[in-house]
């Protein structure tokens, strides 16, 4: 990737099948798309592979291994490292695991799902970036997607809420 230049990163989780429309046009012109797990089908993945390169880990609906993902990837994106895995936090806490893959990974970026609560938060030098569900609504919790921008020496990330309910064509 030319360095020069900020990239765009698309980061979606929890899909749980659902693949909202709106999608294409928020993921639009972003370098990369990390899907964090929860896939659902893999129509999910194709569609987002007609915008972007993708990377994806599965998670517990997946069945993890199960369904031909794995269940952690790590990639460089203008020399940036980035770790990935469904499961990091849990009940709001950093699960043993969690610690022990960033431990081990030690990511620049974190990028995570299955909490469906978006977040956005530096841990030290590391930024833990949850995009939140983008899949059917639960509870009370909003749908959601997140953007991350890497440029020289500054990472940013932001989310974008969905609506509640996925429209079936695009706007």
């Amino acid at each position: 990737m030319n360095r020069s230049r900020p990239i765009r990163v698309g980061v979606i989780a929890d899909t749980h099948g659902l693949f909202d429309p709106v999608i294409v046009r928020h993921f639009r012109g972003v370098d990369h798309i990390v899907h964090a797990g929860d896939i659902g089908k893999q129509s999910v993945i194709e569609q987002l592979e007609a915008i972007a390169p993708v990377t994806a880990v599965s998670g517990n609906v997946d069945e993890y291994e199960k369904s031909g993902f794995p269940t952690e990837a790590i990639i460089q994106l203008n020399g940036v490292h980035i770790a990935i895995r469904h499961v990091i936090f849990e009940a709001g806490k950093l699960t043993k695991e969690g610690k022990a893959f960033l431990d081990r990974t030690r990511p620049d970026i974190c990028i995570f799902g299955h909490t469906h609560r978006p977040k956005n938060e530096w841990l030290g030098d590391r930024l833990l970036f949850n995009p939140g569900s983008a899949g059917p609504k639960r509870f009370t919790l909003p749908r959601g997607i997140g953007l991350i921008t890497i440029g020289e020496g500054k990472t940013s990330g932001y989310h974008v809420t969905l609506a509640d309910r996925a429209k079936m064509f695009l706007p």
